[in-house]
């Protein structure tokens, strides 16, 4: 995981996120950690950290979910109609979305 000043970025494998929004990870419908452009994000992403992903859901045209082996759920959602709020390289090819 880094830290930019306007994004929060995950790696893995082939797989790189650079998200613009607000991220949220939960588990059994408590908030663990939460992120938001211009801040730091809470100690709680650390238990993300080489945790084996289970599944990654697309959910709607605005919401990605993904779920860890640990029972941490973290939600990354497109809260902009103006701008791109995610970025995703798999193995160099880019999406902007």
């Amino acid at each position: 995981m880094s830290v930019g000043q306007f994004d929060l970025q995950f790696t893995f494998g082939p797989v790189n996120l650079a998200v613009q929004s607000p991220v949220r990870v939960v588990r059994d419908d408590a908030l663990v950690a939460r992120w938001e452009e211009g801040t730091w994000p809470d100690p709680g992403f650390f238990d993300i950290m080489n945790t084996p992903d289970r599944r990654c859901d697309i959910v709607g045209d605005r919401q990605i979910v993904l779920a860890f082996e640990n029972g941490l759920t973290m939600y990354l959602v497109d809260d902009s109609d103006s701008y791109e709020c995610l970025l995703i390289t798999i193995n160099g090819k880019l999406w902007v979305i």
